[in-house]
């Protein structure tokens, strides 16, 4: 017979409060930096259409050549930063930001030239105006995954755009500029943040803005001796007038100048936030809606072609720019520029 433990009897265990929940991650806040060159590169990009027909007046003509050798090289290195993350391929996100907004532009812009010159041409191949970047930015991002298997990208793009000039490309998918551009697309994918980190440096943003004035510089000096279609990458070198030894040295050599002038672009531009900082995350609705204004614009050409003409259009691209990004703007145009598709997918699918 045992003796009776003198041990009380175990109280009943009393549940525990949960455990409180971790902290939700704060969302990721954007790159100020980024946002600010996206703004300042679309206002040059409005400003280029507004002056386009103003050339006769020789600052006009001059400025149009200097932002064209790195206004657009600035918007497809940022896009290919941007476009890292496609090394899985995103279907939807292709679809519903670059595929249906192209259709929709595409079938939009050739109104205006029915109603202005009585002409329907409608090719969902063959972009026309300002929609062949969206274009070329969706083969580009299909290619993504490929940049990272190649063991030295950016030669190979670089060859792919010089080989891209020896032959004249069709128009469809607007192939000169898909494959002439390349290798800003793939020099962006190749950028990381401490790229960027050293484009902050005092002695770099020094010598960014010495580069950008040297280069506004020369391009007032050379711009009525250079053809512009070397610098809109729509044709073959022989197309241009020049054998394929020398068209491949001049787009080599505009190839450099571009990244020069992109990184000069960069080391300047601010790191803090400004009134603008918030525009630059959407300035695609600037980029596809300005055409608009740019026609409407056209028909007073013959009032505009002077010195004060033209500066009144590098303030209209300002002012355009800021309002096209608008909170406003962008309720009104989303259904077209940024369009809701989820309808259109397979719920089951993965994104």
């Amino acid at each position: 017979m045992t003796a009776p433990s003198s041990a009380r009897p175990e109280a009943p265990a009393t549940p525990t409060a949960p455990a409180p929940a971790p902290p939700a991650p704060a969302a990721k806040e954007r790159d100020p930096f980024l946002d600010n060159a996206k703004f300042l590169a679309i206002v040059m990009v409005v400003a280029g259409h507004l002056i386009e027909d103003l050339r006769d007046v020789q600052a006009a003509h001059a400025l149009y050549f200097f932002v064209y050798l790195f206004h657009m090289p600035l918007f497809i290195v940022i896009s290919g930063y941007l476009s890292r993350n496609f090394r899985a391929l995103r279907a939807r996100k292709l679809i519903t930001s670059l595929a249906v907004p192209y259709v929709i532009f595409e079938l939009a812009y050739s109104l205006p030239r029915y109603f202005l010159y009585g002409k329907l041409e409608i090719t969902l191949l063959d972009p026309y105006f300002l929609t062949w970047f969206l274009m070329s930015l969706f083969l580009w991002r299909l290619s993504t995954p490929l940049w990272f298997q190649v063991r030295w990208p950016l030669a190979v793009a670089v060859g792919i755009s010089l080989l891209s000039g020896m032959n004249p490309l069709p128009d469809e998918l607007s192939m000169n500029r898909t494959m002439g551009l390349l290798p800003f697309y793939v020099l962006g994918l190749m950028l990381k943040p401490e790229h960027f980190q050293l484009l902050k440096r005092r002695w770099v943003r020094i010598t960014g803005a010495v580069v950008l004035v040297v280069g506004l510089g020369v391009a007032f000096a050379v711009h009525r001796g250079v053809k512009t279609e070397w610098i809109r990458w729509r044709h073959a070198n022989g197309q241009i007038g020049v054998d394929d030894l020398t068209g491949s040295a001049i787009r080599l050599a505009l190839l450099v100048v571009g990244a020069l002038l992109v990184a000069a672009f960069l080391a300047v531009t601010t790191s803090r936030r400004t009134w603008f900082t918030a525009l630059g995350a959407v300035t695609i609705y600037a980029y596809l809606l300005h055409g608009f204004a740019v026609k409407v614009i056209e028909r007073f050409h013959d009032y505009l072609v002077n010195p004060l003409g033209v500066a009144l259009m590098l303030v209209v691209a300002v002012g355009l720019t800021a309002v096209l990004c608008t909170p406003f703007v962008r309720k009104l145009t989303r259904w077209a520029v940024e369009p809701d598709m989820s309808w259109a997918f397979n719920r089951r699918a993965r994104p």
